[in-house]
């Protein structure tokens, strides 16, 4: 099989061409969910079932080439060449962290500014080595939160089905690359949806990749280890819990509206009245081992703006009805980032305060700093096509300039 990664072509399954299209729009079946592949193979004529083969070969051996399905018949196989493909995006760059975090800079269109970066973070567990990836869902973002590198970026489009489930294939397919296909395991053991983008503003193709990353017959991933996080989309939220049972993260980072509306922009349309409201009615419906029992809150640490005793009691205030673990983030700062992380005794004082008031609060430790892998710092280096970095950094530039003059 050849191990070359080849620019993607993907398209969504409700822009499949039939199966009798001409080899130049031919479908990439990477990032079919098995309901998709199961009704295109109905199309073509053949039995549903050999979607559940294919998906195995794709996902589980990490096969590209046809010729090597060995359980499909060769006329079949042939059928297959000639109408459909399987390409993840194209790799553009990757970097391994000395602590053993890794990432991902694919290229999901032309120019620079078509890239969206993936990564990978190895921790010990009491259940063995966990591998979490962190994925991305749209190129860019529209929500500008003030202390994101990723949002000064802009926003460009949203990731396709092949080009979301296709950085879960290529983080596993990197360690298996040298392993004899019947050899071959999958590697990671959690996803979060917490890369670049909004993933409820991509809805439809985020929620069809997290149920091939749990199908069994794909990645089979357990739906605690699937995890998506948003700013709060309500709408989204509420429509969320009708259609999958994964865990959800509050991207939250400040305990009241008025702070909140300056980091969180969307807390303008969607304030935390909503927000609680809408993270109690995803857990409050019940399921068998569901991951709907608690809510992730995520709070990146910043000196001096949410860091305070006060905004860990308002923290408690807010949160006293809503069953959450809290996730403290050390700021990862970035070139003209207004902000500064909290300091060690800060933190620790913040998450001391919410531990005796009975949450559950770890401080996340911060990894890949020396490949720009942190949390906040994604694509970093991503072209801006909407000028909206140039003018934060222009607007940055003239705040210094005031301070000087008054100071």
């Amino acid at each position: 099989m050849s191990t070359e990664v080849v620019a993607t072509s993907a398209i969504s399954a409700e822009q499949q061409p039939s199966p009798s299209a001409p080899a130049q729009e031919k479908v990439n079946l990477l990032g079919m969910s098995r309901p998709q592949m199961e009704k295109f193979f109905e199309d073509m004529g053949e039995k549903k079932f050999r979607a559940g083969q294919v998906m195995k070969w794709i996902h589980q051996f990490f096969v590209t080439d046809f010729a090597q399905m060995t359980n499909i018949s060769g006329k079949l196989r042939e059928k297959l060449e000639k109408l459909c493909v399987i390409e993840a995006p194209e790799v553009v760059h990757k970097n391994y962290s000395k602590d053993g975090t890794r990432k991902w800079v694919f290229r999901v269109g032309d120019g620079d500014g078509s890239l969206v970066e993936t990564v990978l973070i190895p921790a010990e567990h009491r259940s063995g080595l966990r591998r979490t990836l962190c994925i991305s869902s749209q190129v860019g973002c529209a929500l500008d939160c003030s202390f994101c590198s990723t949002g000064k970026q802009g926003f460009q489009r949203d990731l396709t089905q092949a080009e979301i489930i296709g950085q879960l294939w290529m983080a596993n397919y990197s360690y298996m690359e040298d392993v004899p296909v019947l050899e071959r395991e999958r590697s990671v053991t959690n996803v979060v949806m917490m890369g670049m983008g909004e993933p409820l503003l991509n809805y439809d193709a985020v929620l069809n990749s997290m149920r091939i990353m749990l199908d069994d017959f794909a990645y089979g991933m357990s739906k605690r280890r699937v995890t998506l996080s948003t700013s709060g989309v309500v709408p989204k939220i509420d429509q969320l819990v009708k259609d999958i049972d994964v865990a959800l993260a509050i991207s939250l980072h400040a305990p009241n509206d008025e702070l909140r509306n300056e980091l969180v922009p969307i807390n303008k349309k969607y304030p935390l009245e909503q927000l609680i409201a809408a993270c109690q009615r995803y857990i409050a419906k019940d399921g068998n081992e569901s991951s709907r029992k608690h809510v992730t809150i995520e709070y990146v640490m910043l000196d001096g703006v949410n860091d305070h005793p006060e905004h860990a009691q308002q923290m408690i205030k807010l949160l006293k009805n809503l069953p959450s673990k809290i996730n403290l983030i050390p700021f990862n700062p970035f070139p003209h980032a207004p902000y500064g992380r909290s300091s060690r005794n800060r933190i620790i004082s913040f998450q001391k305060t919410l531990s005796d008031a009975g949450f559950v609060c770890t401080i996340r430790q911060t990894r890949g700093d020396d490949i720009d892998a942190a949390c906040g710092q994604l694509v970093g280096q991503v072209a801006d096509r909407t000028r909206r970095a140039e003018q934060w950094k222009k607007k940055i530039a003239q705040s210094n300039e005031i301070m000087r003059s008054q100071g």
